[in-house]
């Protein structure tokens, strides 16, 4: 060999030696494809893929700029809204004064805290229990509520029966008999109406006004106060 080829050959042998020893490529092994969870209606698309376009949206990147299918959002469910109870009727009110019997006659009493009720007492009471209020306290004033009813033939229970003038007042039941408190040594009672009434008032529906949603409960129960007052006042609704 040459001392040129020499050379050469033993250069090659330096290379070689110092040389990086080659890299094996490497093999990328298949990766599946994560399965989606079949939306509603079965297309493929599944709540992950909706909760990704959320995300995405909520950082104001749109998902079909990134070839994603945009998924629409699950419809939101309306709340159940439960019917607030109805309004007071003159059947209500006939219950509420029922409960009253056996009370003592007390004249000007309008609570049990005064140890008796008197006849328009009875009435202020049973009204106010049902949530109506600014209702006068006198006879004679409460024969002025609410609306007239021509004959007992045609009152209902819960219709205000005055007598004498203004002097007494009671709650038709029904039946011809009424609910009131008679006069002193004697207690609420449900008797028959004993005289034709100087004036009849009806001064609640025989319905109950419809339901409100849970949702207004507060604001139609104050609706309903302010109704009731003005129906008491004498100013149909």
């Amino acid at each position: 060999m040459t001392g040129i080829a020499a050379v050469q050959a033993r250069m090659s042998e330096l290379d070689r030696l110092v040389a990086p020893p080659p890299v094996a490529p490497r093999t990328m092994s298949a990766v599946a494809p994560t399965a989606r969870t079949a939306g509603p209606g079965g297309s493929g698309t599944g709540t992950s893929d909706a909760t990704f376009a959320s995300a995405l949206a909520a950082l104001g990147v749109d998902a079909g700029s990134l070839g994603l299918a945009a998924t629409a959002a699950p419809a939101p469910v309306a709340p159940v809204v439960a019917a607030a109870a109805s309004g007071p009727t003159g059947a209500s009110l006939v219950e509420a004064a029922k409960k009253y019997v056996g009370t003592p006659y007390v004249w000007g009493g309008e609570s049990l805290a005064e140890g008796g009720l008197d006849c328009s007492g009875l009435v202020l009471r049973s009204l106010a229990d049902l949530g109506v209020t600014d209702v006068p306290r006198t006879a004679r004033q409460q024969m002025t509520l609410g609306t007239p009813v021509a004959s007992l033939d045609e009152a209902r229970p819960g219709d205000l029966v005055v007598f004498g003038g203004g002097t007494h007042i009671g709650i038709y039941v029904g039946d011809g008999r009424m609910v009131d408190a008679p006069k002193p040594g004697q207690d609420v009672t449900v008797r028959d109406v004993y005289t034709t009434p100087t004036a009849i008032r009806r001064v609640l529906p025989a319905e109950g006004a419809a339901p409100v949603s849970a949702t207004t409960t507060a604001q139609g129960a104050a609706a309903d106060a302010a109704a009731f007052a003005a129906r008491l006042a004498g100013v149909t609704a």
